[in-house]
Parts: C-alpha cells; sequence; structure tokens
C-alpha cells in the first residue's frame, strides 16, 4: 500500500480538539494541553516531523524507550596519571629555600592522579570520541560499557583546540552498540535534548531539557551547542541526544558558580565532531582548513563606520600571502556557507566543519560591493619548510632548538597562523635557559639585525661579540635584552 501524505500540523490540531472523545475541559485546561503538546511532542530534525498528541493517553509517554535505546552507546571513562615530586620535609619552607636553594633535592616520590568522565562509541568496531581534558597526559585509560565490562582504551588522537579525543577499545570482534551522528545545523532552539554521561561519579544519569543556542561561544571560545540540559562535572564527553535518538553533541564545558550546572551547558556540535573523528581515525590527528586572514568583530560603530546596516560578521584585517581567500583588508565576511557569522570563533567552527579538499562559499561584503566568494579548503602550507636546528657554541641562544615559522608549524604548535620567524621549539640547560628563552618565543631580531629564517640566525650566531642585542616576542610582548658573553 502507497504511503499517505503526511498530515499538516495545523490539520492535525484541529482534528485533535474536534475528538468527540478527548475529555471535556475548560479554557484552562485547553491552554495547558496546548503547552504540555508543545513541549513533549516534537522531532528534533524537520519540522514536518512535529505532531501534537492525538489523545490524553499520549501525555503519559515517556523518554524511557529513547533512553533503552541510546544509553548503552554511552561509557564512563577512568584514567590514571603518575605525578613525580620531590618530598623535603624542612627544606621546602621558605626560609630554608632562600639559604639552600636546590642543595637538598629531596627524596622522589610518585602521586597517582584520577580523574573520570564520559564518551560516545560511534563506531561498532570500537572507536569512541570524548573530551581532550577528559584524558589528556594519561598513562592508563579505563573504558567501561553499561553492562559493567571494562576494557583498555588505546588513545588514536587528540585536539585541544576543538577539546576533542579519539579512543579505541578492543572488543574481540563484537560489534559494539554505536549513535549515529545527526546534523548539528538541523536542530533550532528550543528542540528538546537528552544529555547522558556520569556526573560526580555517581553512575550512568539521563537528564534533559531544550536547545537554548546555536554556534554560541563558550567559556574558552569554540562555537558550542547551548542547552538548559543538566550537564556536571563527570558528563564531559557524554553525549546530547535528539528525541530521535542522533548523537548532535558532545557535552564539553559548563558556566557554573558552585561547580554545578545551572543550566547553561556547551556541546561541541556533531558536524564538527564528524571531522574530528574522521581526521583522528586516519592520520591521528584533526587537520582544519587554513585560512590565512586575521579577523575581528564588527562592532556597531565598526559597522556604521563602514555603512552596513546592522553589526555583523567579521573585519578582514590581515592576509597572508599564502592565503587561499579571495580577500582584501577592509572585507567583511558577513556567512559561510549561508550561515551567519558574527566572531572568529564563529567563522572558523564554520570552516572546520567542512573536509579539505572541498570548497566553502563566503558572502562579503566591502569597498567592492557586495559578492560571494568561493574559498578553497587547504590544509596549511609548510613555507617555508621547518629547518629544525639545535643552537650550540658560545653564544646566548646556545642550548635553543629553533625552527622556520609557517603557518602548518604554527598551527601545530598553537601559536598564530599568521606569524613569521624563528621559533623556539626547546630549550635545554645552557645559556638559552640562563637567559629565560621559552619554548613558543619568536626570535625578532639579534645584534641589531632583524630575522626572519633559522639560516639568518645562524649565520649571525657564527660571528663572536661580547654583547649580544636581542629581541623576542613572546605573545603579544616583545623583550629587549643585552647579553654579555661569557
Amino acid at each position: 500500500m502507497p504511503a499517505l501524505p503526511a498530515e499538516p500540523v495545523g490539520a492535525k490540531l484541529a482534528r485533535v480538539f474536534r475528538d468527540p472523545e478527548r475529555p471535556r475541559v475548560g479554557r484552562v485546561g485547553r491552554i495547558a494541553w496546548r503547552l504540555l503538546a508543545g513541549l513533549l511532542f516534537f522531532a528534533p530534525a524537520q519540522a514536518a516531523e512535529r505532531a501534537l498528541p492525538r489523545s490524553a493517553a499520549e501525555l503519559q509517554l515517556s523518554y524511557a524507550p529513547l533512553v533503552e535505546d541510546v544509553a548503552p552507546s554511552v561509557v564512563n571513562i577512568y584514567t590514571r596519571r603518575v605525578v613525580a615530586r620531590r618530598d623535603r620535609p624542612f627544606f621546602s619552607d621558605p626560609f630554608f629555600e632562600r639559604f639552600f636553594g636546590d642543595m637538598f633535592p629531596g627524596v622522589p616520590r610518585e602521586r597517582v592522579e584520577r580523574s573520570l568522565g564520559s564518551g560516545v562509541i560511534v563506531s561498532p568496531d570500537g572507536v569512541i570520541v570524548t573530551n581532550h581534558h577528559v584524558v589528556e597526559d594519561s598513562d592508563e585509560i579505563i573504558v567501561a560499557l553499561t553492562d559493567r565490562r571494562e576494557f583498555d582504551a588505546e588513545l588514536v588522537g587528540g585536539d585541544e583546540t576543538t577539546d576533542l579525543a579519539v579512543l579505541r577499545i578492543d572488543a574481540g570482534g563484537e560489534s559494539l552498540p554505536a549513535l549515529e551522528l545527526g546534523d548539528s545545523d538541523s536542530v533550532a532552539v528550543g528542540d528538546i535534548v537528552l544529555a547522558i554521561g556520569n556526573p560526580f561519579g555517581v553512575g550512568q544519569t539521563v537528564t534533559s531539557g531544550i536547545v537554548s543556542a546555536q554556534a554560541r561561544t563558550g567559556p574558552k571560545g569554540g562555537a558550542f551547542i547551548q542547552t538548559d540540559a543538566a550537564i556536571n562535572p563527570g558528563n564531559s564527553g557524554g553525549a546530547l541526544v535528539t528525541l530521535d535518538g542522533r548523537l548532535i553533541g558532545v557535552n564539553s564545558a559548563i558556566l557554573s558558580r558552585s561547580g554545578g550546572s545551572i543550566g547553561i551547558g556547551f556541546a561541541i556540535p556533531s558536524n564538527l565532531v564528524r571531522i574530528a573523528v574522521e581526521g583522528m581515525v586516519s592520520a591521528g590527528r584533526m587537520v582544519r582548513p587554513w585560512l590565512g586572514i586575521e579577523v575581528q568583530p564588527v562592532t556597531a560603530e565598526l559597522a556604521r563606520g563602514l555603512g552596513l546596516e546592522r553589526p555583523a560578521g567579521v573585519l578582514v584585517k590581515r592576509v597572508h600571502p599564502a592565503s587561499p581567500a579571495d580577500l582584501a583588508v577592509g572585507d567583511v565576511v558577513v556567512a559561510v556557507d549561508g550561515h551567519e557569522i558574527f566572531d572568529a570563533d564563529g567563522l572558523n567552527f564554520r570552516v572546520a566543519t567542512r573536509r579539505l579538499g572541498e570548497s566553502a562559499i563566503l558572502t562579503v561584503v566591502g569597498r567592492r560591493g557586495g559578492r560571494e566568494a568561493r574559498l578553497p579548503l587547504i590544509g596549511p602550507p609548510e613555507d617555508p619548510p621547518r629547518d629544525t636546528r639545535l643552537l650550540d657554541g658560545d653564544h646566548p641562544l646556545s642550548g635553543a632548538t629553533v625552527a622556520n615559522l609557517s603557518p602548518a608549524l604554527a598551527m601545530e604548535i598553537g601559536r598564530d597562523p599568521m606569524a613569521l620567524g624563528v621559533v623556539v621549539m626547546e630549550v635545554r640547560r645552557g645559556p638559552a635557559a640562563r637567559i629565560g628563552l621559552r619554548p613558543g618565543d619568536v626570535v625578532v631580531s639579534l645584534a641589531g639585525e632583524e630575522v626572519e629564517t633559522v639560516d639568518e640566525l645562524s649565520r649571525l650566531l657564527s660571528r663572536r661579540r661580547d654583547e649580544w642585542p636581542l629581541a623576542v616576542r613572546r605573545g603579544d610582548e616583545t623583550l629587549r635584552a643585552t647579553v654579555r658573553s661569557g
């Protein structure tokens, strides 16, 4: 029999309230009926699937069948890390440290740190996604399923920027229950969602709520799904699911004044999770597309100065010489693939949900008028080649390992991908350590000459000098000093 066409929501509403079997209620009762129907019965993905109850009995429906289906895919994660320390019972006192320093190093001891979190099985062969901060620097990772079985987990890859990590367990060839990734862009504000995890280590717990906002900037940046479903410590890495049982977010963070949920929780959207898992499973890391531009939000004041109707989008401040984007300083990017953006996090998020080799369409307004620009999505180039070298000899940088800073290296070590120059990768004992050089510092100039490559720096260091004027960029500061030889 051919399928009947879907009944419009308006027709359903009229039929429900004309039903002679429906209990007769007053005006207040009819209002309550409508509110309950709106809160409890609509599907999360498409408006055509949302439906009102057809009888009073349907108001007694429960989330239990949904929880029974999806809960086995959410796991508990326990981690263990050994931290070395030295106990100095007497000489750890500041008074003794002032006079004796490290003359008495103390007895080495080990302390075990344990933490817990949650994760989601996203592939039947044992691939699990969780938060990066849950498993960071762990020596041992244990995954516990809902049936109480435990497995040692292998860390496949992690990405601090997105706060995502991928684990793998070996269940002996058994097909594990996996959650299907949904389309996080299809979720609307007001849709009902369930958050599943292991808060405070009490065991698997389910809370319900609604989507409060889309593409919301979280406590540490990024673009998140905001929800009022209760998310507490230990929920990190757990699942945020829609009423059709699809994973649309990985719980990541909360805003709290007490350490517990106050109704403001954040989940990493599933469209970003999908790209991260694909990259980590195939290459052990997530490679995000590189734009090669620096931007700032368009404020109300900027909008007036630029002649825009309202503050929206991001203003291009700098363009890298190798940028694939057809943009100029002063352009304003207001949307990516039709999705409106308001800050750098929103721009980066929209681009990061696309695969390398694809392209995105930027909606741009500026001096050239309104237009659409095609953006090829490429990985960050390693140009110039990093040319990593350990510096030695009689000079103030001896003991430092340096490399040419390229967009690829900058994104790899978490530095400004627009920066150029020579970056310090590691500092060993020696003159470089004594003058306070740190990994991540960028050598700007030496002996009065600007430094752009490792070759130039090595050439300058090959000359003997009594004094070495040195300029180093550390974060947003440029530090200058003159170092004497010997």
